[in-house]
């Protein structure tokens, strides 16, 4: 009888220290999130004066691609989180793309702007919310609300625009944040492909593995992961018309799909 009562004992301690264990790592997660964010504030602050000089000349937008690099590049070392950034193929600089990543995490939009190409961003209308960053996203990128069609229109209007003045895209071709079963991507629209066929520009597939579990949407705390970002083989889209947009999503669904499952 005693033996028994002293490994029940033994079982409640162990409980114990586990659950003591697991509240000490959330509360570390907790603070190292909080950090993040104060990290991320102050960059923003200490670079606005430098995003105002693409502002009042736009002709100059290929420093919002360089800066969006720095500020990255900035945050992740600060917050101490590894980057391996990995290309599968040579940029050209005199050559404009449509970056297509997957999307599963707020990490993903500083992630993206490692990528050495310049581009800007076309993003959900909720970033321009946030106060004063989301005044200079509007600015420098280009916001929609999927849930309006005019939003939709102007959008792609005004996407069309930034190619027409030679600027490269970076879209999330799901739309958001929004696949239930994360990694595996949701659906993509058709926006990104559409626009690429259009304007006959290639789409370049994005994977990012890890930004999921680094920073999950719907616990919102970070996790000490290296964040990675693959850059994969542009799907050229010459000669293509409307009828192939559901063809190059595939293709590009795809890319993304396989990259995903070899970390699974």
């Amino acid at each position: 009888m005693e033996v028994q009562n002293v490994n029940e004992r033994k079982v409640h301690v162990q409980e114990f220290s586990s659950q003591a264990g697991s509240m000490l790592i959330r509360v570390f997660r907790t603070l190292h999130t909080a950090y993040g964010l104060g990290v991320f504030s102050v960059l923003f602050l200490l670079f606005l004066p430098l995003l105002f000089i693409p502002v009042v000349f736009p002709q100059k937008h290929s420093l919002v691609g360089i800066f969006n690099r720095w500020w990255a590049r900035a945050m992740f070392m600060l917050v101490g989180l590894p980057v391996k950034v990995e290309y599968r193929f040579k940029p050209d600089p005199r050559k404009q793309y449509i970056f297509c990543p997957n999307h599963s995490s707020y990490l993903d939009i500083p992630t993206a702007g490692l990528n050495r190409h310049n581009t800007i961003f076309v993003g959900k209308s909720e970033m321009s919310r946030i106060p004063l960053f989301g005044w200079m996203y509007r600015k420098l990128h280009i916001t929609v609300d999927r849930t309006k069609l005019k939003s939709r229109y102007q959008t792609l209007v005004r996407s069309r625009l930034a190619i027409d003045e030679g600027k490269s895209l970076t879209i999330f071709p799901e739309g958001g944040i929004v696949t239930k079963d994360p990694p595996k991507p949701a659906p993509f629209k058709d926006g990104a492909f559409r626009l690429a066929i259009e304007k006959q520009i290639p789409i370049v597939p994005v994977t990012i593995p890890f930004n999921w579990i680094i920073l999950p949407d719907k616990e919102f705390l970070l996790h000490w992961v290296r964040v990675s970002i693959v850059f994969h083989e542009p799907v050229s889209t010459e000669d293509l018309q409307h009828e192939d947009i559901g063809n190059l999503k595939t293709r590009v669904y795809e890319t993304i799909r396989r990259e995903l499952s070899k970390y699974a």
